[in-house]
């Protein structure tokens, strides 16, 4: 058999297919498996490189980066299509998402991958790859260009984002929590006690929320988030606080507008500039007009309604949180409904929501804060990613409520952040994301000690 043979497992996601698989069809030590259902092709002594590197490390597994083939019927020709450079990132023991993204094609020690199978339940019917890959214990990215794949899913990157929580991948998501829960405990990662209920009495507060829009250059839109924010009805005080990062196409005009009209707005401009998104809200919280709870409005978007604050807080204080979580839809600039519509992660419960926000790469919005609790924690300094850290860290130790109907209406528009993102630029954002996570592991491994 040529030790060089491409075996297709695109299609296998069950347990007892792969088993069939690796135990009847494959024989050799290692073997090269397409995972994705794109035909792909090993460029000159690609084969040789990933063999000398299994060889070399002992890998369990090892993925390359590549070449994406779009705009090509059949030929594999350059000049036929072009050819775009699909770098990955290194995978890390945060790495528990299970979109990580590993390319088309993996390098795989087959008695490494046949003890992985033997661990695991046959009920496993769509999460076979990712149960195995989380049980193999070396995974190696080979950082070089090594083949090419046609690639045949064009979408944006804003398209793709909210794939894992469609809600016609429901069944699929259910059992990827299982995989992700029974790995957390096999390490001792598994949060098992009951998360800590907040104080609200242990300080005193003139204001009893704050909504928080952190900004920059947001001229399109900022007006409409003031609105949304201000247009709040209540039985309890709240102000709004702004963040304005140095905008100069006119942000800060418009603020100055609305602040020249309602008492309730404050206007900060940061004393130091470079600060990132988490920064501009650390300048939010320790505001002395920071009120009990901090509630996110992004620059971008809108409350769903005008009693949002009252529910979130109202909703908080019943079960005495340190954090909530909203769900929110999915809108053009207009408003219109875009796929796949409400985003409700209800992968998130409240007796295995902390354990598979570890899997998820999204916490939902807006999301809402006991101020307290967030000044001991406090952002990190980021534009991306920023809110998932705190999200984890708070929910390490206390309780996160949930409102499941939509709150927030997030706009996906050609400025949006998120919008049309490049390879390079996702890639930067799921590794720290990833960090994040290997950050989080690294705690809740020391909680068993």
């Amino acid at each position: 058999m040529n030790k060089y043979k491409i075996y297709d497992a695109s299609n296998l996601h069950s347990v007892a297919d792969w088993k069939n698989f690796i135990f009847k069809l494959v024989k050799d030590k290692y073997c090269f498996i397409s995972i994705s259902p794109c035909e792909c092709n090993l460029l000159d002594y690609a084969a040789e490189r990933f063999e000398d590197i299994a060889n070399s490390t002992g890998a369990d597994m090892l993925y390359a980066d590549h070449y994406d083939l779009i705009d090509a019927a059949s030929q594999w020709d350059s000049e036929q299509g072009t050819l775009r450079k699909h770098h990955l990132i290194d995978y890390q023991k945060g790495a528990l998402r299970d979109d990580f993204d590993f390319g088309k094609l993996i390098y795989v020690n087959i008695d490494a991958v046949k003890q992985a199978l033997l661990s695991l339940s046959e009920e496993y019917r769509y999460s076979a790859f990712y149960a195995i890959r989380l049980n193999l214990s070396n995974i190696v990215h080979i950082n070089e260009l090594l083949y090419v794949a046609k690639e045949t899913d064009l979408r944006q990157s804003g398209e793709k984002q909210f794939d894992y929580v469609d809600p016609k991948n429901r069944q699929v998501q259910l059992e990827r929590e299982a995989v992700c829960t029974s790995y957390l405990g096999k390490i001792g990662a598994l949060l098992r006690t009951e998360p800590l209920s907040v104080d609200y009495t242990e300080e005193d507060f003139r204001i009893k929320a704050t909504v928080v829009i952190p900004v920059l250059n947001r001229v399109r839109t900022i007006a409409d988030a003031l609105q949304s924010a201000l247009s709040q009805k209540t039985n309890f005080p709240f102000n709004v606080i702004v963040v304005d990062n140095y905008s100069s196409d006119g942000t800060a005009e418009i603020i100055d507008n609305y602040l020249k009209q309602d008492n309730r707005l404050i206007h900060i401009v940061p004393e130091k500039r470079g600060l990132g998104i988490g920064a501009c809200w650390n300048v939010a919280i320790h505001s002395e007009h920071c009120g009990r709870y901090a509630v996110q409005l992004d620059s971008d978007d809108v409350y769903a309604q005008d009693d949002v604050l009252q529910r979130i807080v109202d909703k908080m204080e019943l079960e005495q949180s340190a954090m909530l979580v909203g769900a929110y839809t999915i809108t053009d600039f207009e408003l219109n409904i875009l796929p796949p519509g409400l985003i409700d992660h209800r992968e998130w419960t409240d007796d295995n929501g902390r354990n598979n926000a570890l899997r998820v790469n999204g916490f939902g919005a807006p999301r809402a804060f006991y101020v307290p609790v967030l000044r001991k924690i406090n952002f990190p300094n980021v534009s991306y990613g920023e809110d998932y850290a705190v999200a984890l860290r708070i929910s390490r130790e206390y309780k996160v409520s949930r409102i499941y109907d939509s709150l927030y209406n997030c706009r996906r528009w050609s400025g949006n952040s998120d919008a049309s993102l490049s390879i390079d630029k996702q890639n930067q954002n799921n590794y720290y994301k990833d960090k994040i996570r290997s950050f989080e592991l690294e705690a809740r491994l020391k909680l068993k000690d």
